[in-house]
């Protein structure tokens, strides 16, 4: 691929093909000419590689069950052991057609009803729908957040697990939504007290590969043999490589009692068999889109530092750091000092700005928005106009 960048410049129409982003806006939102910037998955096509491979399998005609072949379990890890110098083993892989439903397993099948689950909020939402849907206990570990950079709260997290209730572990790395890569010692500390306490680590790596400094994501297991033993790692190819509508993920399991147990799990519920397309996608993208991704990440990098740069000239009110990882951004409305629901409905109604709510992802998450930039520099800057004009006229008042 050629080190330009006009095939992530081409606005590409989304409406009318089932796309949640653009055409559950009026479901959703209640607004259908909003500017989506909100559910994490890319304007972008796919790579060219795994697009080629589709067309090819299309044209073969049949599309039966599929297994997961050696060379699909050889792509994963060769993926694995390239991107983050994590040598993994074939039988390892259990497979599922999401990292939420793999979640959901694991607090089945390794909690019980009344046992406490640990999250680390502000977090994904279904973080949170995965334990409290399973009528398990939710214990919350903020993290803690100063001048916008966030850390974990050790000291907090290790009197929850005094209490001798917690049986699991909900890690978010890298984290959505403050874009947070946890450094080695933060992973070292935090495993030291769930190997102290004996809680099962579940660690949600899908951002994994969208680091903005190769080398930088630490996978849980490469933190000692102990924690290996301990840790179940959920990754998946969908948010690296924009084919989330074609459910695949792979979940790693070192512990064979852990990785037994959790594919009986998944076989339980029915959720074992890959699809045809996804197979062929995930092979093809771990096999052949490396540079496609690096060119992808450096765009994205663009776009944000985009932001960075307007809103300190137009709109310095509001406050934002580059993540470290993913392609969201986290930004701080607190400042302007308006109520969150009123905030919320000035940026759809009077802006057309679809953002993700930053309280949905908790009630650390108040004041705050989660905007995804994974689009065309055009709708960006589109996005940015329409903000600075809404501010302008808010401060007009």
């Amino acid at each position: 691929m050629n080190n330009n960048t006009s095939t992530f410049d081409q606005s590409i129409n989304r409406f009318s093909t089932g796309s949640e982003k653009w055409d559950a806006l009026e479901d959703i939102f209640g607004a259908a000419d909003a500017l989506p910037m909100w559910v994490a998955d890319m304007d972008f096509a796919a790579p060219p590689s795994v697009i080629q491979a589709l067309q090819t399998r299309m044209e073969h005609g049949i599309f039966g069950y599929t297994v997961r072949t050696e060379a699909y379990h050889a792509a994963v890890a060769g993926w694995m052991e390239r991107r983050h110098n994590w040598k993994i083993n074939d039988d390892w892989i259990v497979f599922t057609p999401g990292i939420v439903p793999a979640l959901s397993i694991a607090v089945q099948r390794f909690s019980d009803p009344g046992d406490a689950v640990v999250i680390q909020t502000p977090v994904y939402a279904p973080f949170y729908e995965v334990v409290r849907g399973q009528g398990r206990e939710l214990i919350t570990n903020p993290l803690v957040e100063n001048n916008g950079h966030y850390t974990m709260d050790l000291e907090q997290l290790e009197s929850s697990l005094q209490t001798g209730r917690v049986k699991m572990l909900i890690l978010c790395s890298p984290h959505n939504p403050v874009g947070r890569v946890w450094t080695r010692e933060e992973l070292e500390g935090l495993t030291s007290l769930c190997l102290q306490y004996n809680v099962l680590m579940v660690s949600d790596e899908i951002h994994a590969d969208l680091v903005h400094q190769r080398g930088t994501h630490t996978p849980l297991t490469l933190i000692s043999d102990a924690v290996s033993d301990l840790s179940i790692i959920c990754t998946a190819p969908s948010k690296t490589f924009n084919i989330p509508g074609l459910c695949t993920s792979n979940i790693i399991i070192p512990n064979a009692k852990l990785r037994e147990s959790f594919a009986q799990g998944v076989k339980t519920m029915g959720l074992a068999n890959i699809s045809t397309l996804g197979a062929v996608a995930t092979e093809a993208a771990y096999n052949d889109a490396e540079e496609w991704l690096d060119e992808c990440l450096a765009y994205i990098r663009g776009n944000m530092e985009y932001v960075q740069q307007y809103v300190a000239e137009h709109m310095p009110q509001i406050k934002m750091h580059l993540p470290e990882a993913t392609y969201l951004l986290w930004m701080d409305f607190r400042e302007l000092n308006i109520p969150h629901a009123q905030l919320c409905n000035m940026l759809l109604h009077e802006a057309g700005l679809a953002f993700n709510d930053g309280s949905f992802f908790g009630t650390e998450g108040s004041g705050f928005m989660r905007i995804n930039v994974a689009c065309p520099r055009s709708t960006v800057e589109e996005a940015m106009r329409r903000l600075s004009v809404l501010l302008s006229n808010v401060s007009g008042k």
